[in-house]
């Protein structure tokens, strides 16, 4: 078989990564940086190694913090001004998925007219003509994959839309693992849960090749064996950087196979009941691939491998059902809610969110199983009642 496969231009990642911040910034000729940074981060003081190092080679910066979670398209389109104003040359981005999200459809939209809703997925009526600024994406969580792929994601009235566009993708990527070591435990389950779903979500892709495999197999290998570890003990460094690592082979996974119904479905509880991204993936994550198993079971059976839940004298559907059980008992053992009652969801709502799903056609087409409307509700009742099929029959 043939394929492409597509990433950011250039990687730092490792330990003191981000020292290599100057001569990045040096690499683009740029005199004046415009650094997008979540206010809780800049408060925690994970930003200070990234300005140091700008503050050490003199380098003219502003750090602008008018940003939230799950940014609605007014905050996107203030961002843009205030970049327009600042005559940046250059953006660094620092925090977590939304944080990065913004700093790159900044970057774009800085040399695109118009809002950032013009040239939304789903709605849009704008193409982008030029890539605008260059762009450094460090995160300082170990979940979103934000650093390594082109979209950025925002949230409307009832559910999300993405821009998704080869000029968002990142001129460098620094991941630097000791950015993580602070992140609170709750935030730590919800991003690592988010990166395990970008490698399972990858890996039964109908566009998945083998290097997206390869990639998704090692991520799960990685966050299924550390999470636990890094939500119990945060300091645990080693735990650390596999999450790290792991979220970005992730994201290099998902970014070229493209992630599915987990996510599809994850978009309008985020949307209506202001779910963080990570959650709402968390939440929907095994009662999906309760559903899809059977239609891929040859990947499933890979998953059970990298999850180190297969055993020698299992059926491949036996192999198939425990993977989907030992993702419902990580989402559970990191903390997270187990069904939606949690999350404020009335069973009345179950219909409003699956007409919303339905509309995330960019999403449902690469699932190894299509869904029919039904099934899309049918997955919203599992996760609203916390029922899983293959609990049933697993023995």
């Amino acid at each position: 078989m043939s394929f492409s496969f597509v990433s950011p231009l250039r990687i730092e990642a490792g330990e003191a990564a981000v020292k290599q911040l100057p001569n990045l910034v040096k690499s683009f000729g740029a005199e004046r940086v415009f650094v997008f940074a979540d206010p809780g981060v800049v408060k925690a003081g994970i930003t200070t190694p990234v300005t140091d190092e700008l503050d050490q080679e003199g380098i003219t910066y502003y750090v602008y913090q008018d940003l939230q979670p799950e940014p609605p398209i007014h905050i996107g389109d203030h961002a843009v001004a205030a970049l327009k104003d600042f005559q940046a040359d250059l953006v660094i981005g620092v925090g977590g998925g939304s944080a990065l999200d913004i700093a790159s459809a900044a970057a774009v939209m800085h040399g695109n007219e118009g809002s950032i809703e013009d040239y939304l997925n789903l709605s849009g009526t704008k193409s982008f003509q030029h890539k605008g600024l260059p762009k450094i994406l460090i995160p300082t969580t170990a979940g979103t994959g934000a650093e390594i792929t082109d979209i950025a994601v925002f949230s409307l009235e009832n559910t999300k839309d993405v821009l998704t566009h080869e000029y968002l993708l990142a001129d460098a990527a620094v991941v630097d693992p000791a950015l993580t070591y602070t992140v609170p435990a709750s935030i730590t389950a919800a991003t690592g849960v988010d990166a395990l779903t970008h490698a399972v979500e990858a890996l039964v892709s109908v566009n998945a090749t083998p290097l997206t495999d390869t990639l998704a197999m090692k991520a799960i290998q990685l966050i299924s064996s550390s999470i636990r570890q890094t939500v119990r003990d945060g300091s645990n460094k080693e735990a650390r950087s596999n999450m790290a690592w792991g979220s970005m082979i992730a994201g290099l996974s998902f970014y070229n196979a493209g992630v599915s119904g987990v996510h599809a479905l994850a978009y309008p509880l985020g949307g209506m009941f202001k779910v963080p991204h990570g959650e709402a993936n968390a939440v929907l994550l095994p009662y999906i691939f309760d559903f899809i198993w059977p239609y891929a079971t040859p990947k499933m059976n890979m998953m059970a491998q990298a999850l180190n839940v297969y055993e020698e004298d299992m059926s491949e559907e036996e192999a198939a059902k425990a993977a989907v059980l030992e993702l419902k008992s990580i989402v559970e053992d990191v903390q997270i809610p187990a069904d939606l009652t949690h999350f404020g969801v009335k069973r009345d709502d179950l219909k409003a969110l699956t007409e919303a799903a339905t509309k995330q056609s960019r999403l449902l087409a690469r699932s190894p199983k299509s869904y029919s409307y039904e099934e899309i509700f049918d997955r919203y009742v599992a996760a609203f009642e916390g029922k899983l099929e293959v609990s049933k029959t697993h023995s």
